[in-house]
């Protein structure tokens, strides 16, 4: 990932609005969009994705909807951003856990690559400080105004 798409950012708002509304109740996808003001439809292709990756429970059925997979305060940013993006880079030579791709034609290494590693470490490491709760401790915090 060099650019985060509109699939992390939805799905940020998403899980923010699952986690704002927790509880046993499942929380519809029509509920979702229009309090973060997403589209419905794109929210549904998102879905699967974060259900694949554990992060969401859906509930068929009239009073279905959609729960969070784990607590607020296991699910992070950067797990969100992982299950819709794939893996944090910023350039298409490197990519997190400092793993480097070789496809970049250059044979005997570049040092670039490891500043470009670093740096998608280091923006892994903040996605994977931010959590759900943190997110919805900081928005009470504003008095309800908790649109990201």
């Amino acid at each position: 990932m060099t650019k985060l798409t509109s699939k992390g950012k939805y799905g940020v708002k998403a899980m923010f609005e699952l986690a704002m509304q927790e509880g046993t109740t499942p929380i519809s996808l029509k509920q979702v969009a229009g309090h973060q003001g997403l589209s419905e439809n794109y929210l549904e292709q998102l879905m699967g994705s974060l259900r694949r990756a554990g992060l969401v429970q859906s509930i068929r059925g009239a009073q279905g909807g959609y729960l969070l997979g784990r607590t607020p305060e296991r699910i992070t940013t950067g797990d969100i951003i992982r299950a819709l993006e794939g893996p944090i880079s910023v350039a298409d030579c490197a990519v997190e856990d400092g793993r480097v791709v070789e496809h970049c034609g250059d044979p005997e290494g570049c040092m670039a690559k490891e500043v470009w590693v670093r740096v998608s470490e280091s923006i892994a490491n903040t996605l994977d400080s931010i959590t759900l709760a943190d997110l919805c401790r900081e928005a009470k915090e504003r008095q309800g105004m908790y649109y990201i």
